[in-house]
Parts: C-alpha cells; structure tokens; sequence
C-alpha cells in the first residue's frame, strides 16, 4: 500500500504530508518496505504472467 492515500487516524491529515509524529513513523516504515510492497496482488500476478510467458517464449525459440 502506499502512503499517498492513507489518512492518519492521529490527526486525520494524509500520511504523506508528515504533520504528527504517528504519520512519519508510519511514512517512514512504508518507504523502508521496499518496492513491492507498494504493489497490489493483481499487478504481481501480472508481472508473473508476463515472466512466465517471456520464459516460455525464450524456451521455445532456443529448441
């Protein structure tokens, strides 16, 4: 999830704008996360998808 949309129940303002101390803990542990942790379940099994289909594509061209 990112942090552009979530709403800090401390202080009801955008997490992204950091006004309490709660909103950039919470900013800080989502940047830590990495990249894919920002991603849905739906985009990740896309991008499977896609692997997948360049691997056996790869495969089929080489035999």
């Amino acid at each position: 999830m990112t942090y552009d949309r979530l709403v800090c129940a401390n202080c009801a303002a955008p997490v992204s704008e950091g006004r309490c101390p709660v909103c950039r803990a919470s900013r800080e542990r989502l940047q830590q996360e990495g990249f894919f942790a920002g991603l849905n379940p739906m985009t990740l099994i896309a991008l499977l998808a896609v692997l997948i289909a360049a691997l056996a594509l790869l495969a089929h061209q080489t035999a």
